[in-house]
């Protein structure tokens, strides 16, 4: 289709040059055939149509070969000469028009849509489509990408695709400029296509998040449709509408404050999902006592919502970032109006402040003030971008919660590691006894410093586990998390979660927990346990020899050492 549209473009901008030249060259020509001229004999003779082109052919196209095939007569020298002027303005018109057509926009964008079609036709392997380029879906796209997933980019700004460009991504991010609420573009983007896993939506705009989702769901029903959303009833809204991954903000550092508050050891495992080690730093731990909270629209309100679980006091200023800009014309906090609702609020009993409205300068400001009238007050800062990071942790804020940061290492984790997702659900479940106990087993087999992983049993995953437990054998994950350098000792590794091929999940296996084929496995492991564990279920020779503690005999050395596999 956009082959003829390009096609469809040259013929129209070219349409009159080519309807010149035809006029010149014809004109030319038949003046060269009527004018009489005189052969090497001196007698009349008339230019046949051939030797006439090929004339006018050379010279239009300034080679000159000189008179042929018999020196011109005057009349005929002058038809050149009116010749030459008239083929030099058509083909300087028709080059002008060459260079504007190269320049065309429409052209160009034709172009670049067939290019990124192609490219788009020849992806075989899984992908995403992201919609919208900012700070939040870079940092999302930076992450996926170091894991090597395939990803798709749709923006309505020329600037923001040639930004993304400019990263030079390996492997290639492609990348498409386009209206993201039309059906054509998302089509163009592969959204039809089996490979393309998930669409990921996070525009501060819930209609428009909401929109992009049932689209995608009319056009791919079996895609993995992201969406964030910011209110309540918007979250409940795409539940209703049968949308699984919706990705709160606030609800997210609402679970995240809560734990941090009331239950320390369920934080720390929340933190690992997110490559936090399993040791909490003693500015980590939020302070028991008064809280104040400086701005109470959603974020206040989350936060809020944490505290009235933990049964923790608080008071508010209820702060509206982009009111008082208008009012006191500026960004600052810290006025003796400011001082004093700060002191009304009790901030020099408080034992920590939570600055969370819209604009990071006021943020700032307001801790910066509380510091100031309470050198002791744990101060917690909502940052709303990743620009302002080392502004905030220049102030050295106790704590921060970066919401582009976490829609993205949320979303990331959802794309790249499921189960670590499905993990994290599960953890919001239980109590922080429980969380202790994981937590120390979880030291005792790895270490402080545990990574996660995620594994399918499936020959393109665990090529010799697949093919062994498909030849009748049974396995269980007891003998997976044996040590290549002795089967008798345990390599640092831990199982955090199994999901079969029916969606069933369990939650912490234990060593006899018998593995099946399609099986997806979360693990945690050291990264010497992990290449151990991997090794194994892909290794025939390796997987042979923690069962039976010898090496597997192949071709001729099995005939001639006449050992026999069992």
């Amino acid at each position: 289709m956009h082959t003829n549209n390009i096609l469809w473009i040259i013929i129209r901008r070219m349409r009159t040059p080519f309807l010149v030249i035809i006029v010149t060259f014809t004109i030319t020509i038949l003046g060269l055939v009527l004018i009489p001229g005189v052969d090497g004999d001196g007698h009349p003779y008339h230019m046949s149509f051939l030797d006439a082109f090929y004339f006018v052919s050379f010279m239009a196209s300034t080679i000159g070969f000189g008179e042929v095939p018999y020196e011109f007569t005057y009349s005929q020298r002058l038809w050149v000469l009116f010749s030459i002027y008239t083929s030099v303005i058509g083909w300087f018109y028709a080059i002008g028009t060459i260079v504007a057509l190269v320049q065309d926009n429409k052209l160009i964008t034709e172009l670049k849509i067939s290019k990124f079609t192609k490219k788009i036709k020849l992806l075989k392997e899984p992908f995403v489509i992201i919609l919208g380029y900012n700070d939040t879906t870079k940092e999302l796209i930076y992450k996926l990408n170091l894991d090597g997933k395939r990803i798709v980019v749709i923006d309505k700004s020329q600037d923001k695709i040639d930004e993304l460009e400019l990263e030079n991504f390996i492997p290639e991010v492609l990348s498409i400029k386009g209206d993201i609420q039309a059906a054509n573009t998302l089509r163009l983007a592969g959204i039809t296509k089996r490979n393309c896993k998930a669409i990921i939506t996070l525009f501060d705009n819930d209609f428009k998040n909401t929109k992009m989702a049932l689209l995608a769901k009319l056009l791919n029903k079996n895609l993995n449709i992201i969406v964030k959303s910011t209110t309540k009833e918007q979250t409940e809204h795409l539940n209703n509408l049968g949308i699984k991954n919706i990705i709160d903000p606030f609800q997210l550092v609402s679970n995240r404050f809560g734990l941090a508050l009331s239950s320390p050891n369920l934080w720390i495992l929340e933190m690992l999902l997110f490559e936090h080690d399993l040791h909490i730093r003693e500015y980590e731990a939020l302070p028991e006592g008064k809280y104040i909270i400086c701005g109470y629209g959603r974020m206040g309100k989350a936060i809020k919502e944490s505290l009235d679980k933990a049964d923790v006091e608080c008071s508010f200023i209820d702060l509206k970032s982009s009111t008082r800009k208008v009012q006191k014309k500026s960004a600052i906090f810290g006025d003796a109006q400011d001082y004093k609702e700060l002191l009304d609020a009790g901030v020099k009993n408080a034992k920590a402040i939570v600055a969370a409205t819209k604009d990071d300068l006021i943020n700032l400001t307001i801790l910066l003030t509380a510091k100031k009238i309470n050198p002791d007050i744990y101060t917690i800062g909502r940052e709303n971008t990743l620009e302002d990071i080392t502004i905030f942790n220049s102030a050295k804020i106790d704590r921060i919660y970066i919401l582009e940061e976490i829609i993205s290492e949320h979303v990331h984790r959802l794309v790249s590691m499921p189960l670590a997702y499905i993990f994290l659900k599960e953890l919001y479940k239980q109590t922080d006894k429980w969380g202790e106990a994981v937590s120390k087993e979880l030291k005792s087999k790895t270490n402080y410093k545990p990574k996660l992983f995620e594994v399918r049993v499936v020959k393109s995953e665990a090529h010799s586990l697949t093919k062994y437990l498909k030849d009748g054998n049974a396995m269980n994950l007891g003998l997976l998390a044996r040590c290549l350098s002795g089967r008798d000792k345990r390599s640092k590794i831990m199982f955090l979660l199994v999901k079969n091929r029916k969606e069933q999940i369990t939650l912490l296996p234990d060593d006899n927990y018998e593995v099946k084929v399609s099986d997806r496995i979360l693990v945690a492991a050291t990264p010497e346990a992990k290449e151990n564990f991997l090794s194994i279920i892909n290794n025939y020779n390796d997987l042979y020899y923690i069962l039976n503690g010898k090496d597997y005999k192949f071709g001729i050395i099995k005939y001639l050492t006449k050992g026999k596999n069992e």
